[in-house]
Parts: structure tokens; C-alpha cells; sequence
């Protein structure tokens, strides 16, 4: 048998099973099981299928387990911000709601009509967007929430997953540092946040740091993977983003680098030792995140590849082409110039992005995308022009200008993308590695083991 770490990745449309190991010192993936992770719209609600996810990864460990892989650890790694909760005999009160869901709508201005901005964000580090977990929980708590009034604890999602493998309920820091209810230079909760907004304290777990713990398999995980010995869960950086960048190769010149995790959102900032609270990091839309080693990831949280993943989906539906290897040539051929605001609010979850796309580029009086090259030209432009702001925006807040960006995870094989970002940031440009997101999330486990 070969020993293996086991890399769990659930990203926004789809999850993963990657076992790791090495040979003659290198590391090597093996994609064990990738499975759907889809959005359930029910009841006014956009909820995720926890149950089938959670049966999908046990798929995924059982396939390892019969394709001759001893596994040594478990690293466990999801999308930011969204979580579950359950009550005190350890069930789970409904299905975990998608932060695409619209009843955040309006609540930051309800909760800063009670608290200032600038001093909120001196504690907590953190952009505010409607879809963060402080707005998820006031938005409950407005609503007198059954759910939340008997919860127990909060899990975020990868503490959710590695509860009901071990039994042992903790949250995860760079998990925990995107729900905007963290003292980011403490790495504790702010419990004085949490009090002022009438949220239940007691439902916050204590926090473990990546590398740490998380437990051993509980004996029925193991008697369904067919294994009779211990597994322990690790607490990676099990925010995506977090286990990516820490995946992200040192510039070997020295020079300042930022990173761009590519996906479904696009993560663009640069690795600190400390947070940067400044009303200008604040103005400009930057947030602090956990990470390895206790560093921080200094970032812009940005609209990614979500909205042509979504214009793929509905040319899926309707029977149109979604090659890629047909599209991004045909994009490259388009002379449309029309650029949209990425992170507007109305690209969030539109019934139809085709037609948001082209009501944006109406009301801005620009050349309306007819072609499938041309949706796809006027989105990769959007993109590439909104990296170029935000490096002007790290520049103006970094003691020495960023020199190289580099591109990491599924995104990053756009070469096009990647020019495109190279010509409007006038930076040079790297590009992967492309599973940057398993690579960290195993690198924390291997840690554990050294």
C-alpha cells in the first residue's frame, strides 16, 4: 500500500478527492473522485446539498482506500463565509444556505446604522460584503430564526464536514477570518461584536490554527471505508483561498509578488506578516485573511470566472457551444471593447447573466455582445481590467510596488486571461500551479508529519 494524505476541495460547482504523496522527493496528485456541488433553489431559498456532498467525500475516501492508498491524513478545504449549525445532540438543523442566497439584501446598512465602519474594520480586517456571515446571522436574527435560536455552534463549512468525520466540533482560522466576526490581530472572536448585534456567543467554537488536529475517524467512517486504523482530520488553511497561496512558489529574483487565485472568484492580494487595518486598505475594499504560519493574506475578494461559468451554463441549457477550445479563439477574434463592473451586484445570481450582461452594456452605452466570442471577450476584459485597479490599489498601500503577479488554480489555464492581465497591469505574468489549492491543503498536512 502507498501511504497518501487525502486532499477533500470543495469549491463553488464542484468538489474533489486528490490523493497526495511523494516520489523521489516530489510531490505527486492523484485525482481519486470529482463530483457535482450544486445550488438548490427551495422555499425562497438557495440552499447547498450537504447530505450528498458529504456522501460524495466518503465516496472519494472509499475509492482511495480500494485503489491501494494507506491513508495517513485528511485535510478538508471549502469556499469562504457559509456554514451549518447544529444543535446540542450534534444534528444538523437544516441544510447549510448558500451565501448566493438574497437575505443578506440590505442588512450591512442595518448594522452599521448601530456601528462605525472605520472601527469595525480596525478590528476585524475584513471587505464588507453582503454574502459575509455577520450579515448572514443578523439577517436570521431579523428574521427570528427558529434555526438559530436552538443552534449549539457554528461550523463553517469545512468544520462542518470534519465534524461528522471525528465528532469534534472546532472552527478553522482562515475559515473563521471571512466571516467578519474575528479580531483579526488577536485571532479570537469579538465577542463584543457579537454581543452588540445580539448574536448567541455560545455558538462560536474555539479556534484552531492550520496544522493543528482536528481528531481521528470515528469507528463508523472507518468500518464504511473498509479501514481498521486511525485517520486524523487536519485542520488545513481550509479557506480555498488560504490553502492556494500557500501553494504560490517564492519568487526566486526576490522580487514583490502578488498572487491571483483564479476560479469562481477571483482572490487578488499579497502574503504580510500582519494585518493592514488603515481606512485606506478599509475604502478600498481590501480584507485580511488568515493563513499558514500565522501570516495574512492581504486580498480583494473579486467576481471571477462566475460569470462566464454561469453564461456557460446557460449555453449548456440551450444547446449552444461550451468548448472552451472554440470559444476563447472566437473571443480572441471579437473587436468588442464593452467591459462590465464584475462585482456589481446585479452579476451576483441573475436568473440570466446573457441578459444582465447586455442590460449593463445598454445602460452604460456600450457595444452590446450579440456572439458567444463576444460574451466571452467582454468578460475577460471586465476581469483583466479590474486586476489592473486592484494592483493600483495594493500599490498605493505597499512599501514597495508589486513586480509579478502570479496566477494560481483552475483559472490560471486561460491563457488568454493571462494576457490579457499582462497588458492591462503591465505586469509580468506567471501562471500556476493549477491545483495550487490540493498542493497547499497537503503541504499542511505533511507539515504535521515532518
Amino acid at each position: 500500500m502507498k501511504n497518501a494524505y487525502i486532499a477533500v476541495d470543495f469549491g463553488g460547482g464542484s468538489g474533489r478527492v486528490i490523493a497526495g504523496y511523494t516520489s523521489e522527493g516530489k510531490l505527486e496528485l492523484d485525482t481519486i473522485y470529482r463530483f457535482q456541488n450544486r445550488q438548490v433553489r427551495m422555499g425562497g431559498h438557495i440552499y447547498w446539498d450537504f447530505l450528498s456532498l458529504f456522501e460524495d467525500m466518503k465516496k472519494g475516501l472509499k475509492m482511495a482506500v480500494d485503489k491501494g492508498y494507506h491513508i495517513l491524513s485528511i485535510g478538508i478545504d471549502t469556499w469562504g463565509v457559509d456554514f451549518g449549525l447544529i444543535d446540542s445532540n450534534g444534528n444538523l438543523l437544516g441544510n447549510p444556505v448558500s451565501y448566493r442566497d438574497p437575505r443578506t439584501e440590505g442588512m450591512p446598512e442595518k448594522v452599521f446604522a448601530m456601528i462605525d465602519r472605520a472601527e469595525h474594520y480596525s478590528v476585524s480586517g475584513t471587505q464588507v460584503m453582503d454574502i459575509n456571515t455577520l450579515f448572514q446571522l443578523y439577517a436570521m436574527k431579523q428574521e427570528n430564526s427558529s434555526i438559530l435560536s436552538v443552534a449549539d455552534k457554528l461550523l463553517f463549512m469545512p468544520d462542518l464536514f470534519s465534524y461528522y468525520l471525528t465528532g469534534v466540533a472546532n472552527n478553522e482560522y482562515s475559515i473563521a477570518s471571512t466571516s467578519e466576526l474575528m479580531d483579526i490581530k488577536n485571532r479570537t472572536w469579538n465577542y463584543s461584536l457579537i454581543l452588540e448585534l445580539g448574536l448567541p456567543e455560545h455558538i462560536f467554537c474555539n479556534i484552531v490554527m492550520p496544522g493543528e488536529d482536528r481528531g481521528c475517524l470515528k469507528p463508523e467512517i472507518k468500518e464504511e471505508l473498509g479501514i481498521d486504523y486511525d485517520v486524523k482530520v487536519i485542520a488545513v488553511a481550509s479557506h480555498d483561498t488560504a490553502s492556494a497561496v500557500y501553494a504560490v512558489p517564492e519568487d526566486k529574483e526576490g522580487r514583490v509578488s502578488a498572487f491571483l487565485s483564479s476560479g469562481t472568484w477571483s482572490l487578488l492580494g499579497v502574503v504580510t506578516d500582519s494585518p493592514i487595518l488603515s481606512e485606506e486598505a478599509r475604502v478600498n475594499g481590501f480584507t485580511n485573511e488568515g493563513g499558514v504560519d500565522g501570516k495574512i493574506c492581504f486580498l480583494q475578494n473579486i467576481t471571477g470566472l462566475w460569470i462566464l461559468q454561469k453564461l456557460m451554463s446557460e449555453w449548456a441549457e440551450s444547446g449552444k457551444c461550451t468548448d472552451y477550445d472554440v470559444l476563447i479563439p472566437a473571443a480572441e477574434e471579437a473587436s468588442i471593447a464593452s467591459v462590465i463592473d464584475v462585482d456589481d451586484a446585479r452579476f451576483v445570481s441573475p436568473i440570466n447573466m446573457a441578459e444582465t450582461i447586455c442590460d449593463y452594456c445598454k445602460e452604460t452605452a456600450q457595444q452590446l455582445p450579440q456572439t458567444q466570442g463576444e460574451f466571452v471577450k467582454c468578460v475577460l476584459l471586465s476581469l483583466a481590467e479590474r486586476y489592473r485597479k486592484g494592483i493600483e490599489g495594493l500599490n498605493r498601500l505597499l512599501p514597495t510596488p508589486v513586480e509579478k503577479l502570479q496566477i494560481i488554480g483552475g483559472g490560471s489555464q486561460n491563457k488568454y486571461l493571462n494576457r490579457l492581465t499582462s497588458i492591462s497591469t503591465g505586469l509580468e505574468v506567471e501562471a500556476g500551479p493549477v491545483e495550487a489549492t490540493a498542493i497547499g491543503n497537503i503541504k499542511a498536512q505533511m507539515n504535521l508529519f515532518k
